[in-house]
């Protein structure tokens, strides 16, 4: 195709100069080497303070000893108690926040009704509220004070400083990260395909299942990772409702507490490096699934 009919010009005629901006402006993106310089250096020293030395430390004070050592403080019975407690309360929120988040993102972002900016307002909730307070609210509303929780406690099902009040607070704590996961990825998506599907008769579980659960995979894949390293690092909220019971109540997180006091610095970084360990490996696989999965996310999001 000719020049003259790619610019609407005639043949031989002078191509039009681009506009040169005047002296003394630049681009609005270009910056001087000194300020790329300056802010990645900045950039790396805040990672450094607040990531990098943090970490380091952490594992330095597990390994002051020796592996032999630290390792066998993780052996003890009570460190086994507090690993196999947290991650049966992990296990136990991770599907529960999982339901309970893909509820309500289908509720908000599918319908519209009177009260929606309010129940994104409760979704957040937890975001603003204190998790000491949320493990205090538990504490009133099931303590064996309470007109609920005395029957539950005469019935054999006691919630507070029992497995029940630890999980709810740990739903409670983590509730939003799977919903704020979904929310934006199915409001970009829109009605259209769910629409398209039950108009062409499909039935709701089976239009969930075939078009909006393969849409919204990878959210909520970001999603529970997130919910799991919260979940498993939780303290404030766990601490109210438990009662620091050791090897009956007490989670990680409350376990390096009590070490910590104790003056049991080994046995406390031990536990804190496999959190940490546990954190990291959560990451790991979420950069991992980004990687290798790069092509069917970017389509997702063009999507």
């Amino acid at each position: 195709m000719s020049d003259a009919i790619i610019t609407n010009r005639p043949a031989g005629a002078p191509a039009p100069q681009r506009a040169t901006p005047p002296r003394g402006f630049r681009d609005a993106t270009a910056e001087s080497r000194a300020t790329r310089l300056t802010l990645i250096a900045i950039s790396l020293l805040g990672m450094a303070v607040l990531v990098f030395a943090p970490l380091v430390t952490v594992f330095a004070e597990a390994l002051a000893d020796g592996i032999a050592a630290a390792l066998a403080s993780l052996a003890h019975k009570d460190a086994l108690s507090a690993i196999r407690l947290t991650l049966i309360i992990t296990a136990i929120a991770l599907p529960v926040n999982a339901a309970f988040g893909i509820a309500a993102a289908w509720l908000i972002t599918k319908f519209d009704f009177r009260g929606k900016a309010f129940l994104i307002t409760l979704i957040d909730l937890p975001f603003s509220v204190s998790p000491v307070v949320a493990g205090l609210c538990i504490v009133l509303l099931f303590g064996a004070n309470s007109v609920v929780g005395g029957w539950l406690v005469a019935h054999g099902f006691p919630i507070v400083f029992a497995i029940p009040g630890i999980v709810l607070a740990t739903v409670f704590v983590t509730f939003p990260f799977v919903a704020r996961e979904l929310i934006p990825v199915m409001i970009e998506q829109g009605r259209a395909e769910e629409e398209a599907a039950l108009t062409l008769g499909a039935s709701g579980w089976r239009t969930f299942r075939t078009v909006t659960l393969p849409n919204i995979r990878w959210a909520l894949l970001y999603g529970t990772l997130l919910c799991t390293a919260r979940a498993m690092g939780e303290f404030g909220a766990v601490a109210v409702v438990s009662g620091k019971i050791r090897g009956k109540t007490a989670t990680m997180p409350i376990t390096i507490e009590m070490l910590y006091n104790e003056y049991l610095s080994v046995a406390a970084f031990s536990m804190a490096a496999l959190l940490t360990a546990l954190a990291l490996l959560t990451l790991m696989l979420k950069t991992g699934l980004e990687l290798r999965h790069a092509d069917q996310l970017a389509a997702t999001r063009r999507h």
